[in-house]
């Protein structure tokens, strides 16, 4: 059957651009091998070195980043503020070594990451969790999972004290849906309201939580434990 330029246009809007981001060459290329080539995937970008990554995404513009957790000190959280923070993205998933780690998911969740994936995952499994954030749910393991329902079991959310006294209820809804990823439309949709009635929450709650950017929002939402259901 013959493909009309509409049909590729289709196709290409469908197809997910990955970059790879791990410190060891050879893991590198086994990840690069097994994920290039997948329908619906194009690896656009690589590299191993911290201090390339946000060049490189800006450069490339991927909609997913497989981004080591596991490069020295706190180089990987780092880079993955920086992408949420100052590249405006919010598709990070995160993979490691260390998948039962409650520190490092934590703090992967607060830097922004959107999904956490052992390096020892199967091909299929990876496809489908760079899949899974591309659009803009939250990815985790079993165990990753039973952590995350323990970080929003922890104290600091039980003590009855209101981390965010300054915001309505829907105001919470809104913050909560922007932690998630989801753009105005997709927040107008979950919540039946008009798309003008979600920009003016939008504002409002940005306003009374002193951000100025969407990525600052999904950052501070994560902070306050919100944005984490999938």
């Amino acid at each position: 059957m013959t493909k009309t330029a509409s049909d590729q246009n289709t196709l290409r809007a469908a197809t997910l651009r990955v970059a790879v981001v791990e410190c060891h060459p050879l893991l590198r290329a086994g990840i690069r091998s097994a994920l290039d080539g997948t329908e619906g995937i194009d690896i656009v970008a690589e590299t191993g070195e911290a201090g390339r990554v946000v060049p490189l995404v800006r450069s490339t513009a991927p909609d997913v980043v497989l981004m080591d957790l596991d490069l020295p000190g706190s180089a990987s959280l780092e880079v993955c503020r920086s992408l949420v923070r100052d590249a405006g993205l919010t598709g990070v998933l995160g993979m490691t070594r260390h998948a039962e780690d409650e520190g490092l998911l934590r703090s992967a969740l607060v830097a922004g990451v959107r999904g956490y994936v052992s390096k020892s995952a199967g091909t299929q499994e990876m496809v489908s969790a760079v899949h899974m954030v591309g659009d803009g749910f939250m990815v985790a393991s079993d165990d990753a999972a039973r952590l995350v329902a323990g970080l929003l079991r922890s104290p600091d959310r039980t003590t009855g004290q209101d981390p965010l006294p300054m915001l309505t209820r829907r105001e919470r809804e809104i913050l909560d849906l922007v932690g998630r990823g989801y753009d105005n439309r997709r927040i107008a949709r979950a919540l039946t309201l008009a798309d003008k009635t979600v920009r003016n929450h939008v504002s409002a709650v940005f306003g009374k939580i002193g951000v100025n950017c969407r990525a600052q929002a999904v950052v501070y939402a994560r902070e306050a434990g919100m944005g984490l259901a999938s």
